[in-house]
């Protein structure tokens, strides 16, 4: 199974083309990527449950499992028993969209959190307020959706301004901007061989503490008896609760007072926003006024018997609350304290983009990770599918688990701390070793044939990585024509209309023909033979661990 086919074959391909209005690669080995990264967490995680007494000798991961934890969110939104999002690409596609383009032909991001700054930026560009309420709409969720049509007035009044002229407005206004940028200029940012070097964390390792760990599993899980406190918002962070939690952990979430604001958010189920829930239904909930005297006192008294500490928060709160790793490691010299930020630390300096807020949509931006996907997708920026969001919350969670292996074989506490950018560098492993160690070597070569095409009923993705295999595909098809012209594209065109999707795929597999029907409505995963395992049906259809222990 082709990295491009499980894209397809598990809806991955749909949501990512919710923006252009076509299902379409993402154009990098991100399944792949997901499922190796899951894979080796899988084994740290059985060691650690063997160090502490638990029977696991073998350790389950699929492409398939991977794919599907990674569109959790979405999943939920489109299978609630109440009101489900009907979001197909061909019906709400619109290329007026984030990014956007500049008078002087620059593609850039804009982002903030804040409505007010939204409303103060686009009002001194120009724009009437009633758009930008619209506008701000749709912005603000396509974080929940992977979809964002703005108003086109919005588009054309920056592209009748200069960059320059839109980054002064950002300046008096507070909206961030970031120029889309290739990975050729991330590779000449100070910090980026150090980032490609290092892999997706840094440790820092507390001295040894006294007393041996013996801390047992309580049952057939790995992380099964340990404790994790989680103070994190969004996608990255809860993800990596999460993904601790279904590994056997106890994770206390930390909320503000009244809960958390997203909870709110549609799709309900069951009371509870689905893509919150998602990523939480498995978690303690402590309300905590973390800003408040009394609320910093609760954490550190919740931290004295925990494992872990894992937040989200911005570059420099920590330090500000007085919650810092120095602060915790010496109530808890066994503590992991884990940061899983958006740029390479949680100081308030460092690095230039630490200026800008450490969100998906900006890192891709900054890391050549949009410029890379704009290329193989022919758009003009990213995926608003939050593929850094995801990877982030896959390694963070693999960083705590790295750093509770080696606090069972050294008794050594640790901080770890991994980011958004480290994601993407992960995500380009091979375009920095060529820019770096092989300059003069070319790329591993385009498949030959890698495309989605109508049929009589549902779309089918087809892939031949070598010209071998495009031939052998003309043979079997009775096409003359040479592959990779656009006649030859076209006569595929013609005679895949004749036959339904699925009716191909049987008839390419019994030829070795990587295809896979295309899966647009996600609600359609639950009734999928091969994917049954993963998902478990209820109020919203939620995904089962990636990972089985035997």
């Amino acid at each position: 199974m082709t990295e491009n086919i499980m894209q397809a074959r598990c809806g991955l391909m749909s949501v990512h083309g919710r923006a252009s209005g076509k299902p379409q690669s993402l154009g990098i080995n991100y399944i792949s990527t997901l499922t190796a990264t899951l894979a080796l967490q899988g084994v740290i995680a059985a060691s650690i449950g063997q160090l502490r007494g638990a029977q696991i000798s073998n350790i389950n991961v699929s492409m398939a499992s991977s794919a599907l934890m990674s569109m959790g969110q979405y999943i939920a939104g489109a299978t609630t028993s109440d009101a489900p999002e009907k979001l197909f690409p061909d019906l709400i596609g619109s290329e007026i969209h984030p990014p956007f383009k500049s008078k002087d032909g620059i593609v850039f991001e804009l982002e903030t959190l804040n409505a007010e700054i939204w409303k103060k930026f686009w009002t001194e560009a120009g724009v009437s307020l009633p758009l930008v309420s619209n506008g701000w709409k749709s912005f603000w969720q396509r974080y929940a959706k992977a979809v964002s049509p703005l108003p086109e007035e919005l588009s054309r009044t920056l592209s009748n301004l200069s960059y320059q002229q839109i980054s002064q407005i950002c300046v008096r206004t507070g909206m961030a901007i970031c120029p889309v940028r290739s990975i050729d200029d991330r590779a000449d940012d100070i910090d980026s061989r150090h980032v490609w070097h290092q892999g997706p964390w840094e440790f820092l390792f507390h001295s040894r503490f006294d007393s041996a760990f013996s801390n047992r599993a309580t049952n057939h899980l790995p992380l099964s008896g340990l404790t994790i406190i989680e103070s994190c918002r969004r996608i990255q962070g809860p993800l990596a609760g999460h993904l601790l939690s279904l590994l056997g952990a106890n994770v206390i979430r930390i909320e503000p007072p009244g809960g958390d604001p997203l909870r709110g958010m549609p799709p309900i189920a069951n009371g509870c926003s689905a893509r919150f829930d998602a990523l939480n239904h498995l978690k303690d909930v402590r309300e905590i006024d973390i800003k408040s005297t009394s609320g910093q006192k609760e954490i550190k008294e919740l931290i004295r018997h925990a494992d872990v500490f894992l937040h989200n928060w911005m570059p420099g709160k920590a330090v500000l609350l007085n919650l810092d790793y120095d602060d915790l490691a010496s109530i808890n010299p066994s503590l992991i304290y884990a940061y899983a930020g958006g740029w390479s630390t949680d100081s308030a300096e460092h690095v230039s983009s630490n200026t800008m807020p450490g969100t998906d949509f900006m890192a891709q931006a900054y890391s050549g990770i949009a410029h890379k996907i704009a290329k193989a997708s022919g758009s003009q920026g990213g995926s608003l599918f939050t593929v850094l969001d995801v990877l982030g919350g896959v390694i963070a969670a693999q960083g705590v688990c790295i750093a509770l292996l080696n606090r069972c074989i050294n008794n050594v506490g640790a901080k770890v701390t991994s980011s958004l950018m480290s994601a993407a560098t992960l995500l380009c492993v091979e375009d920095f070793q060529n820019l770096y160690e092989q300059p003069n070597v070319k790329s591993s070569k385009k498949s030959i044939i890698n495309a989605v095409f109508p049929t009589k009923h549902e779309k089918i993705a087809i892939e031949c990585h070598s010209l071998d295999a495009a031939r052998k595909l003309a043979v079997i098809l009775n096409i003359t024509t040479d592959p990779g012209t656009i006649d030859f594209h076209q006569q595929l065109s013609n005679l895949f209309l004749a036959k339904t999707a699925q009716e191909w795929v049987e008839f390419f597999e019994q030829e070795d023909i990587p295809s896979g029907v295309v899966i647009e409505d996600l609600s359609k995963l639950q009734t999928i033979p091969y994917l049954q395992r993963d998902l478990c049906s209820g109020s919203y259809t939620k995904i089962n661990s990636p990972w089985s222990f035997q």
